[in-house]
């Protein structure tokens, strides 16, 4: 069963390979229409199609094009109410000629939306009757007898993200935009809530540079943080953690020999407390750590600690 999907996965990867290479200025022009457009971006699109429509229409949305997605069988029935004069339509089919989406195109031409197809036919029905057509012509369906959707259904949803994503970069959209259509959730705390509201500001383990072994050793316990912090809230002159008191006893089990000074981190990281959590947690996996000192390395001022796995 593996040598089935590890072929799947070599037609589908050539198949966008093979569509990648065809995109061409027409997809510069999409990207500038859309950008220039003052209504929505309506996906429409059936059975498959329409699914992967759901799920580019949610992205768009999602990155900062306002979007949704407008299945057609609804739309004969009411939901053509929906479209704007100043709203462009995106219409899916890899045949280009799915009979559904064609009767859609008179009212969209008489209600003077620019469509843009997405086909793999650049001479279909649909395409022909598009303002932009975006080509994903594959080589091969994955399916065995070319009947399921598969390689042409992941090269529509690969050239809807690429799409998003050159929208997006277009309109150096960022974390703090993003965040603004992902409140809920922990996706929504890392973007929306700063360090200030997470970080622990009492009962902080603090030693001097001067203690002994065991003052160093209780005081980490007690603060059950896997560290201490050399010096006040006023100085910060360096931090200790669990891994530099393993590693100082790895290279040398006699206690009376180790000293505070010689264990600590001299320069730890710090971060401002204004900044986002998912860039302090950012951070902290660059440099392989789990606790990062809010305040700053300048004056050495400490705010507070936040630390990666303890909220």
């Amino acid at each position: 069963m593996k040598d089935i999907a590890k072929r799947v996965f070599d037609i589908e990867i050539e198949s966008l390979r093979f569509v990648a290479d065809a995109i061409d200025d027409e997809f510069n022009r999409v990207v500038d229409a859309i950008l220039n457009a003052t209504g929505k971006l309506i996906v429409i699109g059936i059975g498959k199609s329409g699914i992967i429509g759901k799920k580019i229409a949610a992205t768009f949305a999602s990155t900062g094009t306002p979007s949704f997605f407008l299945h057609p069988g609804e739309a004969f029935h009411g939901d053509l109410g929906m479209v704007g004069a100043d709203d462009m339509v995106i219409l899916i089919s890899y045949s280009g000629e799915t009979d559904e989406v064609l009767k859609l195109i008179p009212f969209l031409e008489w209600n003077k939306n620019v469509i843009i197809g997405i086909t793999g036919n650049p001479n279909s029905t649909v395409a022909k009757n598009s303002k932009y057509h975006l080509n994903i012509c594959i080589k091969q369906e994955a399916c065995p007898l070319a009947l399921a959707p598969t390689s042409s259904t992941t090269a529509t949803l690969v050239m809807g993200d690429a799409l998003a994503i050159a929208l997006m970069e277009s309109r150096q959209f960022q974390h703090e935009d993003f965040a603004r259509f992902h409140p809920g959730g922990s996706l929504g705390r890392k973007l929306l809530v700063r360090v200030k509201d997470l970080m622990r500001t009492d009962k902080l383990p603090f030693i001097n540079v001067d203690a002994s072994f065991t003052e160093l050793l209780l005081k980490m316990s007690e603060g059950r943080l896997g560290m201490v912090i050399v010096g006040d809230m006023d100085k910060v002159q360096g931090i200790v953690t669990d891994g530099d008191l393993r590693r100082a006893l790895f290279k040398n089990p006699d206690t009376s020999q180790l000293t505070v000074e010689g264990m600590m981190t001299k320069t730890p990281v710090f971060i401002s407390e204004t900044e986002f959590i998912n860039r302090a947690e950012q951070l902290m996996i660059d440099k392989k750590i789990t606790t990062v000192l809010v305040g700053s390395s300048d004056d050495r001022k400490l705010s507070g600690i936040y630390q990666i796995y303890n909220q």
